[in-house]
């Protein structure tokens, strides 16, 4: 079957990518690839009882016991089956790829709730990065950047860095028009009332892009795998190659469990950062104050 005139384009614009900026994929690869083995080996490089007790303490801390408890059961669940190399390897990957969209994400986000030209042409690029088949993804990723976890990571920060730039939007633009005109009335420059109270009331919208940054990042593990991600991907791959149920499963409620802890601790900053209701606290002490730097 041959592609039409836009799949040739398509193609044509990748190969011309390959063949004139080779060199500068070849560092970035090296580089990031770096970066990732880096963040895996010192997350391996913890003994998993320290690993243990670290999360559970972060999740009393944050969740309170029950949930503290549920983290202990499902890493110890994880353990159980063998399955912690895989989820360390796992959540590296995750780690890395939802760094890299929150710090291309929330400059994007930022920029198109100040520019509504900007939004316009961003709301279309995300619709078209959010509905694109994931797989599709991966074939320009593994040209450019060969097999390994390099690939994996970009694909994966393509397809899940659209909720952060959405919700980081439609945080600042929700921002109360009452708290913008008090802190011009006081002299404050757009900096200023940036990072004085457009991002601190848009907190809440931004943590929600995280939690879902981090969700669609993990859903991609198991594609990733297909060009040698690794980690818990890999083992439900091996799975369905063999129809092997058990390996699936297994591999599968790794994947489940990660998701659930990682989902819950994300989802209380957003809770907390609510709670602490931010435009109330900068209306209550007044405007001088949030204009002050």
């Amino acid at each position: 079957m041959n592609s039409s005139v836009i799949g040739k384009f398509a193609e044509n614009a990748v190969n011309f990518l390959f063949q004139h900026f080779r060199g500068g994929f070849d560092a970035f690869s090296a580089a990031l690839g770096a970066v990732v083995k880096l963040l895996e080996d010192g997350l391996a490089s913890i003994p998993f009882i320290a690993m243990l007790i670290i999360l559970m303490a972060f999740a009393l801390w944050r969740r309170g016991v029950v949930f503290s408890a549920f983290v202990g059961v499902a890493l110890l669940a994880i353990h159980y089956m063998g399955l912690w190399a895989q989820t360390v390897s796992t959540l590296a990957l995750v780690i890395a790829a939802t760094f890299f969209s929150l710090v291309i994400g929330v400059p994007l986000g930022i920029w198109g709730a100040r520019n509504k030209r900007v939004e316009v042409v961003l709301r279309s690029l995300l619709d078209f990065m959010q509905t694109m088949p994931a797989f599709v993804y991966l074939i320009p990723a593994v040209i450019l950047f060969g097999l390994g976890r390099v690939p994996a990571v970009i694909a994966t920060i393509v397809f899940a860095m659209p909720p952060v730039v959405r919700l980081t939007t439609l945080g600042i633009k929700q921002v109360r028009e009452e708290l913008l005109e008090a802190g011009r009335s006081f002299g404050s420059t757009d900096s200023q009332l940036l990072w004085k109270i457009q991002l601190p009331n848009a907190l809440p919208s931004i943590m929600a892009g995280v939690n879902q940054t981090i969700m669609m990042a993990l859903s991609m593990v198991v594609v990733a795998s297909m060009i040698g991600a690794g980690g818990l991907g890999e083992y439900v791959l091996s799975g369905i190659q063999r129809l092997d149920i058990g390996i699936g499963f297994e591999g599968g409620l790794g994947v489940v469990l990660l998701a659930i802890v990682l989902d819950r601790l994300t989802e209380s900053f957003g809770v907390k950062a609510k709670k602490a209701k931010p435009g109330a606290r900068t209306a209550k002490t007044g405007p001088r104050a949030a204009a002050r730097t």
